[in-house]
């Protein structure tokens, strides 16, 4: 493990190092609540590998099936938790606007809670910002 991973707190998180509660878990990624929920559900799904951001993944297929395992277990917890929600939400945040150098999946039930936290997680086109779970899917789907 490289020495950043090993400082890395969602690399602890994923080896259940923490007493962070793990909603799932397998051989590929872990799922947790948010400490700082923006929604009326806010999971965050990481892959036990540390990957800093979205910016290293490539257009492979272990990348692509990454993702796209993250984005199942996602939807399968909020369906679980949240059913009687109507609209969910699933992206990455990229850099700059990452907060934590490890890859992770924001998963939410809205509506954000309180409303104004929506705002974190817009898009801003070519500076960044907020990628929808699907587009990153698009970018990375090998050729």
């Amino acid at each position: 493990m490289a020495g950043s991973a090993k400082l890395c707190l969602f690399c602890q998180i994923a080896r259940s190092s923490t007493s962070t509660h793990l909603l799932y878990t397998d051989d590929q990624v872990s799922a947790f609540p948010d400490i700082n929920p923006a929604a009326f559900r806010h999971y965050l799904v990481i892959p036990k590998n540390h990957i800093p951001t979205v910016n290293h993944l490539l257009r492979r297929a272990e990348d692509y099936q990454l993702v796209s395992h993250m984005l199942d277990v996602g939807r399968s917890l909020l369906r679980q938790d949240a059913p009687e929600s109507k609209l969910y939400r699933f992206g990455f945040h990229q850099p700059p606007f990452n907060s934590v150098n490890h890859l992770h999946l924001h998963c939410f039930a809205l509506p954000f809670i309180p409303r104004w936290k929506h705002l974190k997680y817009l898009s801003l086109g070519p500076l960044g910002g907020f990628l929808e779970a699907e587009k990153l899917l698009e970018r990375i789907r090998p050729l």
